[in-house]
C-alpha cells in the first residue's frame, strides 16, 4: 500500500503515540484524520498537521460509528485505521484499601480492547468497499498493545490484560478480514517517552531507560510513528503483534 495514496484514520492521536503516528503519516502524503475524545486539543493538532478531526468516544458504538462515517466521507475512503486510543490503571489485585476496583479494571479493558474492536470493525466495513489495489489489498488495521501484554509487572492487572487481550485479537481478526484483502497487525511498545509516562517523573523514567538493553533510552514515539508506516507499506505483514522495546523484557 502506498503512502501517499493512503487514508488512515488515528485514535488517540491528539498526544502521545497517536499525534507522532498522525504527523508522520500527514507528513509523508498520507491523508489522515485524527480521532479523539479531546475535542479541543485534537483539533488544534490536527489543524496543525494540515489533517481532519473527528471526535469519539471508541466505546460507544453510536460515537465511534459517526466518527468513522465522517472521516471516510471527508476524505474520500479509508484503507488505514491505527489504533493508539488507550488508558494505563496502576492497581494491585488485592492492595491496602482492598480489592481492585472492578470499575476501574472494566474500564480500562472497555478502552483499550473493546475500544480498538469497535472502531476496527466500523473501519473494516468502510475498507471492504474498496477496489483492491494491485496485489489485491483493500486495507489495514493497527491495533497498540504493549510489552505489559507478555510482561505484565505488579499493580498492571487491568492494562496488561487489556493489552493481552489486543494481541489475542490480532490473528483471528486477519483471518477473518483475509479473504477480504485486509490485513490486522499490532505494534508492542515498551518504555516510550509519552504523556502517560512522563507523568511518573523524569527520575522514574530514567530508571525505566536503564533497564533497556540497547539503546539505554526511552522509546521515541517517531519511532512507534515509523513502524506504523512501515507495516502499512510492507504488505506480507499480518496476523502478528510487532514488539518494539530495546529488547526490555520486563522483570
Amino acid at each position: 500500500m502506498q503512502i501517499a495514496r493512503t487514508k488512515a484514520i488515528v485514535t488517540g492521536a491528539a498526544s502521545g503515540l497517536g499525534a507522532a503516528t498522525a504527523a508522520h503519516l500527514r507528513a509523508a502524503g498520507a491523508a489522515v484524520t485524527i480521532l479523539d475524545r479531546d475535542a479541543e486539543r485534537g483539533a488544534t493538532f490536527a489543524a496543525g498537521i494540515g489533517a481532519g478531526f473527528a471526535e469519539v468516544d471508541v466505546t460507544d458504538e453510536g460515537s465511534a460509528r459517526a466518527a468513522v462515517s465522517a472521516a471516510a466521507e471527508a476524505m474520500g475512503g479509508l484503507t488505514a485505521c491505527i489504533n493508539c486510543a488507550g488508558i494505563a490503571t496502576a492497581a494491585r489485585t488485592l492492595g491496602r484499601d482492598g480489592p481492585h476496583d472492578f470499575a476501574a479494571f472494566r474500564r480500562t479493558l472497555d478502552i483499550n480492547l473493546a475500544g480498538s474492536f469497535n472502531i476496527a470493525r466500523l473501519a473494516v466495513d468502510v475498507m471492504a468497499k474498496n477496489a483492491p489495489d494491485e496485489g489485491g489489498e483493500r486495507g489495514v488495521v493497527i491495533h497498540t498493545a504493549s510489552v505489559a501484554a507478555f510482561d505484565g509487572q505488579k499493580g498492571q492487572t487491568a492494562y496488561a490484560a487489556s493489552k493481552a487481550g489486543v494481541t489475542g485479537l490480532v490473528l483471528p481478526m486477519a483471518r477473518d478480514l483475509a479473504s477480504l484483502g485486509i490485513r490486522v497487525m499490532a505494534i508492542a511498545p515498551g518504555v516510550f517517552r509519552t504523556p502517560m509516562l512522563e507523568g511518573l517523573g523524569e527520575e522514574i523514567m530514567q530508571g525505566l531507560a536503564r533497564d533497556v538493553p540497547f539503546p539505554h533510552r526511552l522509546g521515541d514515539p517517531a519511532e512507534f510513528a515509523a513502524l506504523a508506516r512501515f507495516i502499512i507499506e510492507c504488505s506480507y505483514l499480518n496476523g502478528t503483534t510487532i514488539r518494539l522495546d530495546g529488547a526490555l523484557r520486563m522483570p
